[in-house]
């Protein structure tokens, strides 16, 4: 299902992106989008784990990127919080009996793959550095 995890994500790198050479504080970076700290340390693990950004810890700590924001498209920011977008199913299990039903969720399996299939592409043509620069 869609959730705000790519927008919080990508909220996150265009902010270092803004400040390449300082480590910004989660109170910071959660100041901007009146979230609470805690959630933004969570996404700043993920990207950890993916090695985007360091940290350290301290009174002058914080979260800086590790490479320049023009080596970092948006399609690897998808990919690091997504596994893939699907707009849902029913709740109800389809009648086998039925020709729409029996097919129903194949059919929105192959869609939501191509839907992906775009998505990836289209994100994949951006890096961080261009979407910053309209900030």
């Amino acid at each position: 299902m869609i959730s705000g995890k790519f927008a919080i994500t990508l909220h996150i790198l265009t902010l270092l992106s803004k400040f390449p050479d300082e480590y910004l504080s989660s109170e910071f970076l959660a100041g901007s989008m009146n979230l609470h700290p805690v959630l933004i340390r969570k996404e700043i693990a993920n990207l950890k784990k993916h090695n985007i950004v360091e940290s350290k810890e301290g009174k002058n700590g914080g979260t800086k990127l590790l490479k320049p924001a023009a080596k970092i498209n948006l399609d690897d920011i998808f990919r690091m919080t997504f596994e893939k977008v699907t707009l849902g199913y029913s709740k109800n299990d389809p009648n086998p009996d039925c020709p729409v039903g029996k097919n129903i969720n194949k059919k929105l399996d192959e869609l939501y793959e191509d839907i992906n299939d775009k998505i990836i592409k289209q994100l994949g043509t951006i890096s961080l550095n261009e979407f910053s620069d309209k900030f």
